[in-house]
């Protein structure tokens, strides 16, 4: 331990008040956690930014907080169990970092996250041992909170708002249409755009949720209630603010609604559904109030604890091996990051047998997202047969942060553009299909292929497993993307255009690999 002389006058009564046994641990854990997001402040700094910066994660900055109090919460029945470093937990701390190289190579920034998380989980783990990780378990699993997720589910949840609103719609009588997204009526047009989701609102209900289920209830059958609930819920609330908006719009104007929409549906309405939720369970509350969430004599006699108890290991080397491990991984990434394939100085677009290359502007300007790449070629092609198409091809030297061929908002469907995602389009052999719709409406289909190696495929999925494995291996290999697109137009539909383009340029993992001029 630290002489006194070294520790600030505050820092001296406060180590004093915690039972002797605990003093080391937790100087043990303290400097582990400090060392592992110093090494790892990236990530971090990309957290707080996005709570910060994005409504949607404005939440997770209360986490931390929360996690002090439910600690505290704890405090006295913890204090009395012993901690004692566990090898087990190393295991937790490896496989974080695995997930955090995996995802550094696939610049998947979620998984970095929530590896970074998950090592602070694991470094507890293996300095605090089993029975602490059960007084405190909790508290360690609340610690997921602190991941951003949610993204991933706004077009699902789009869908799920758009059915919903064209019920409700139906049963007050209103007529509309439904395009995807998109909902047609005699007094305007509206999109449940990615805003309008309720994903915000419903990953900070899942938090909310619980955190109530655990401090408010004793039964695991109540609990899970509540969760259903705290989910359940905020989807059918914005289902009905997305019809509300729209049956204002009806009588006071699309301006009114929209403003309407901002401030009380935004500010005052899922402040009523969250404490409408919170009124159906308060009569279920179980668990008294002064009752302790931790029984710590169950657990100190718990002869499953105990037998685990006993995979022991020093704090010197659980220390140790916490630093191995996490220097190894950023190591590992670094080397990686170098690798980058051969590019050829130049790419060019190959002539295409009855197709030239045509001037005309689309009726909606259309501009796919390709950040990073080494090389892009668009370009329109018409076969003087009323088929017009339009081709975006993106070569990559590696995959990174930053440079992703399958990244967020990047392809057809840029980030913050006009456009917005529609409906699943029809099917083309490996390759992702999807119709997106511009304000007119102006309706386009758009088909992508992602190579690497030797695969082709349409899923951004099985590239970032292949990109994985050339980055685990070090092996240096291009990425490149193709996108195929066509407007719909009367006597021309955009499917029959493509499907008559491709029919000219022949299989197309050869095709792209002659622009990319890599075989």
């Amino acid at each position: 331990m630290l002489p006194e002389t070294a520790l600030p006058r505050r820092a001296v009564p406060l180590l004093e008040r915690l039972p002797a046994h605990w003093r080391g641990p937790l100087l043990h854990l303290g400097a582990a956690w400090l060392g592992l997001i110093a090494l790892f402040f990236g990530d971090w700094r990309d957290i707080a930014w996005q709570a910060w910066d994005s409504s949607t994660y404005n939440h997770i900055l209360l986490i931390p907080p929360i996690l002090v109090w439910l600690v505290m919460q704890r405090s006295a029945e913890t204090a009395r169990l012993a901690a004692q470093p566990w090898w087990p937990g190393l295991i937790v701390l490896a496989a974080a970092v695995f997930l955090w190289v995996l995802g550094a190579f696939s610049g998947l920034n979620l998984a970095r996250q929530l590896a970074v998380v998950v090592m602070l989980q694991g470094a507890a783990l293996a300095l605090l041992g089993p029975r602490v990780a059960a007084a405190l378990l909790f508290p360690l699993a609340y610690m997921l909170m602190l991941v951003p997720f949610g993204d991933e589910l706004i077009p699902f949840l789009q869908t799920i708002t758009a059915k919903l609103t064209m019920a409700l719609l139906a049963l007050t009588q209103v007529p509309a249409t439904i395009d995807g997204v998109f909902i047609t009526t005699s007094f305007g047009y509206f999109e449940v755009a990615e805003a309008c989701s309720g994903v915000k609102f419903l990953i900070a209900m899942i938090a909310y949720g619980a955190l109530a289920s655990n401090v408010c209830f004793a039964s695991w059958r109540r609990r899970a209630g509540f969760m259903a609930l705290s989910v359940v819920v905020p989807v059918l609330a914005n289902g009905v603010r997305a019809w509300g908006t729209i049956y204002i719009a009806r009588s006071r104007g699309i301006e009114f609604a929209e403003s309407f929409d901002h401030i009380f549906y935004g500010w005052v309405f899922f402040a009523v559904v969250m404490g409408l939720v919170m009124a159906v369970g308060w009569r279920f509350f179980d668990r008294q109030v002064d009752a302790p969430l931790v029984d710590d004599a169950a657990i100190a006699a718990s002869p499953l604890l105990a037998r685990l108890a006993g995979m022991t290991v020093s704090a010197r080397m659980a220390l140790g091996m916490i630093g191995a491990l996490a220097l190894t991984g950023a190591a590992w990434s670094t080397a990686a990051n170098r690798i980058a394939a051969p590019m050829p100085d130049y790419i060019a677009l190959p002539t295409v047998p009855g197709w030239q290359l045509e001037e005309r502007s689309p009726r909606a300007e259309w501009h796919p997202l390709h950040r990073g790449a080494d090389h892009r070629l668009t370009a329109r092609y018409s076969d003087g047969k009323g088929h017009v198409v339009d081709i975006a091809f993106a070569l990559y030297a590696a995959q990174r942060d930053g440079k992703e061929a399958g990244g967020f908002g990047e392809g057809a469907l840029p980030l913050n553009s006009h456009w917005a995602w529609e409906a699943a389009g029809p099917g083309f052999a490996d390759a992702k299909s999807d119709v997106i719709q511009a304000p007119g409406p102006v309706h386009r289909l758009a088909v992508t292929w992602l190579r690497t190696g030797d695969l082709l495929t349409g899923s951004n999925s099985r590239l970032k497993l292949a990109n994985m494995q050339d980055r685990l291996l070090l092996r240096a290999r291009p990425t490149m993307t193709l996108i195929v697109s066509a407007e719909a137009a009367d006597g021309a539909p955009s499917e029959a255009a493509i499907r008559a383009f491709l029919g000219a340029t022949g299989p197309v993992a050869p095709w792209m690999d002659r622009m990319a001029r890599v075989r």
